[in-house]
């Protein structure tokens, strides 16, 4: 079997640059395992794969090279992108149905912007010890806080902190022992920014994503009620980096970015 596939940088002004996604188009479902198995060969933070239902609307599915995840902004981004720049011209707004419900992207001046599904955290109290064990596998102090939604949040004063972290190794062990497997960590901005983050996921088999829209679900609305902003600037500081633009709009978290193309090739499966 022959597919197309597409690797696409999103939250990127130019390739080599924010979160790479591959995006598989096909005209009907292929097999789970085939999915996940493709997944794994590209060994990128997501692979979408996307089938058309009707006219500006796709069903959509991600997959890490650990597993399917129920909501992925980042590689939903580049598949609008892909849509909007080649696939389908005439569109201006897609509307993807997936296990988080509908999103819709919409094709603007500025970029690109997501319509997900806010998440907002509430306070995490955590057992002895715990706090501190993060501190110690991230290689930092322990966090000042800990809220938890979809995944684990993790508070610090300093941005300098978010963007030492070295060795995310040992966080995978200190999660799994509270049935987690995704943390972001976060501080006040620096740079002109409002906040920044880092997000890892090792259990899905992403030690560090480049940069997550879904964690940012989480991330805008907790940080729209501390600054009192409902639209912010943000930097994911992992190594390849990337910026976003979110606003707190009640149930829905709003994302815009921009993507850069890196890669169009084929793959026999």
């Amino acid at each position: 079997m022959q597919l197309r596939l597409w690797q696409i940088d999103a939250f990127a002004a130019r390739p080599l640059q924010g979160n790479p996604a591959g995006v598989v188009p096909l005209t009907a479902w292929l097999e789970p395992g085939l999915m996940q198995a493709i997944a794994r060969e590209n060994n990128l933070s997501e692979t979408a794969f996307l089938v058309q239902t009707a006219a500006g609307r796709y069903d959509l599915r991600w997959f890490t090279p650990g597993g399917e995840v129920d909501l992925c902004g980042h590689a939903t981004l580049a598949s609008a992108w892909l849509l909007f720049e080649d696939l389908d011209k005439t569109l201006d707004r897609v509307t993807f149905t997936t296990r988080s419900g509908e999103l819709i992207v919409t094709r603007g001046t500025d970029g690109l912007t997501m319509s997900l599904p806010a998440d907002r955290p509430e306070a995490f109290v955590a057992p002895a010890g715990f706090a501190e064990d993060i501190g110690a596998a991230l290689g930092v102090a322990p966090p000042k806080e800990l809220h938890l939604a979809r995944y684990l949040l993790g508070l610090w004063d300093d941005p300098k902190v978010i963007r030492g972290i070295r060795d995310c190794g040992e966080i995978a062990g200190v999660l799994r022992r509270q049935h987690l497997w995704g943390m972001a960590v976060t501080a006040p901005g620096d740079a002109g920014y409002d906040f920044v983050s880092r997000f890892f996921a090792p259990d899905k088999g992403v030690p560090e994503d480049p940069v997550t829209g879904s964690a940012h679900c989480i991330l805008t609305p907790f940080w729209a009620q501390r600054l009192g902003k409902k639209t912010m600037t943000a930097r994911q500081v992992s190594p390849r980096g990337g910026d976003l633009t979110v606003t707190d709009d009640g149930s829905r978290t709003m994302i815009t970015g921009t993507c850069a193309l890196y890669l169009e090739g084929e793959i026999w499966v």
